[in-house]
């Protein structure tokens, strides 16, 4: 069912029962900015100079895409968009409108613009809900604008928003609010009029914990401010206690610049180092619930899949990348799920160190100076000139034999013969130490070093 913003010529209320509606309204929604200089945060989009803000500032008919986590700021940047514009606004949810919804909204836009000139803005929430139907029954209103088309969605529109009405739109992406910005979020909150004007005050520890528990959302913030201070006498305080009532959960003692955050993260990874996924689970679910940067969680994940599993289990390391993937796509709090299986199979992997052993010793080799030229026979022979040189000349191509190996020397001879990479026999590496132990016996046999001249075109393979 199409809405319409508070103060424009379709609304359904009069002055006096828009502001008494105003004043029950949730306080996430009362604090919702009137104009641009009132948005906190996203200040890529909403800076001097940008494409949203000349948008705003020239009246342009526009579409656009907003693209971002919950309670980042999509509707209140719709509305703020129809206030700076003088526009009338309409939304439509993708959750309850069909077909018949968006083109009654949009006869409506044509018949204002039509009477009175003045454009509309169409706003539809969570439109990657809207199948491909209800997406192409937008196409005409948008390719002719009839109406100042902005849609909201959480998912990648480049999955869930149909190729012609996605190219037909500017695409914005919105961040989580920063911890900066949410708390000049909730300090205006307690002390502006239209939301607890200062009737309350927060004790010390109060914004941390609520910057924590929103998690990049400000509305959520302000959901659990408001519930905190329901009840509570003018000149009242708001303390901690009070917050993990109104939200069934206790404060979990966490600061991500200090002791904790680094004493949680080592004993994380340690956990998973020590094969003990039930601990390693533990510390995921108590950074999470304090608040943690889940892609500071999922980076930590990637780094130890190769470093304490390594070819043990090489699939750990795709297992972890394909977390933090989810991560960005999904986002918290459904994203926590694909971080506990991530840790379980990195937990439960055989273990093996040999990788970053190996890695470090060839830095200490080159960091001592043990460097050299690269053997002739390996540089590079795709340019005029480069035979006289003798570069590529008696490289064997390692296609042309039985094995696809062929004995030859590849490091220079600073550190020929030098031993990096132990594989260990755990898991999988077992296979690549028997693997390992093979080849190494044919690169070093000089008799079998012996072959055939490289083919043609094969010098700078």
């Amino acid at each position: 069912m199409a809405t319409t913003g508070a103060g424009q010529s379709d609304s359904l209320f009069d002055a006096a029962e828009q502001e008494a509606a105003l004043a029950a309204a949730p306080l996430a929604v009362r604090m919702r900015p009137r104009s641009l200089s009132e948005v906190i945060g996203q200040r890529h989009l909403t800076g001097e100079g940008t494409p949203f803000r000349k948008l705003a500032d020239h009246d342009a008919a526009m579409s656009l895409l907003l693209w971002g986590p919950p309670g980042t700021g999509k509707t209140t940047l719709a509305q703020v968009v129809s206030n700076v514009t003088k526009r009338r606004f309409t939304e439509l949810s993708a959750v309850t409108a069909g077909v018949k919804d968006v083109r009654a909204a949009i006869d409506a836009a044509r018949r204002e613009l039509g009477l009175s000139g003045r454009q509309t803005v169409l706003f539809i929430d969570e439109v990657h809900r809207f199948n491909k139907a209800q997406q192409d029954a937008l196409l005409p209103a948008v390719e002719n604008r009839w109406v100042s088309f902005i849609g909201a969605t959480t998912e990648n529109p480049f999955f869930s928003v149909v190729g012609p009405l996605l190219s037909r739109s500017l695409l914005l992406t919105l961040e989580p609010i920063g911890d900066g910005d949410m708390r000049a979020v909730i300090e205006r909150a307690v002390a502006d009029e239209r939301g607890l004007g200062g009737a309350v005050s927060l004790e010390d520890g109060v914004t941390d914990l609520l910057v924590r528990l929103a998690g990049g959302d400000a509305r959520r913030a302000l959901t659990y401010l408001e519930a905190a201070a329901l009840g509570l006498p003018a000149g009242g305080r708001v303390d901690v206690a009070g917050v993990e009532r109104a939200v069934d959960r206790v404060a979990v003692r966490y600061d991500r610049g200090g002791d904790q955050h680094y004493d949680v993260i080592s004993a994380f990874i340690k956990s998973m180092r020590g094969s003990d996924a039930d601990a390693a689970l533990h510390y995921l679910a108590r950074m999470i619930e304090a608040g943690e940067d889940p892609r500071f969680i999922a980076r930590r994940l990637i780094v130890h899949a190769s470093e304490d599993v390594g070819m043990a289990d090489p699939s750990a390391l795709q297992i972890a990348i394909a977390a933090a993937h989810a991560v960005e796509f999904v986002g918290l709090p459904e994203a926590r799920i694909n971080l506990a299986q991530a840790v379980i199979h990195v937990a439960l992997a055989p273990k093996s160190n040999a990788v970053i052993k190996a890695i470090n010793r060839a830095a200490a080799d080159v960091r001592a100076g043990l460097i050299g030229p690269v053997p002739a026979h390996l540089r590079d022979a795709s340019y005029r000139g480069a035979e006289r040189l003798g570069h590529g000349t008696g490289y064997r191509y390692p296609h042309d034999f039985a094995e696809g190996v062929i004995g030859q020397q590849y490091a220079p001879d600073a550190v020929a013969g030098r031993r990096y990479y132990e594989p260990t026999r755990h898991g999988a590496e077992a296979r690549y130490a028997e693997r390992n132990e093979r080849i190494r016996a044919i690169l070093d046999d000089a008799e079998d070093a012996a072959g055939p001249a490289a083919a043609p075109g094969h010098e700078n393979s």
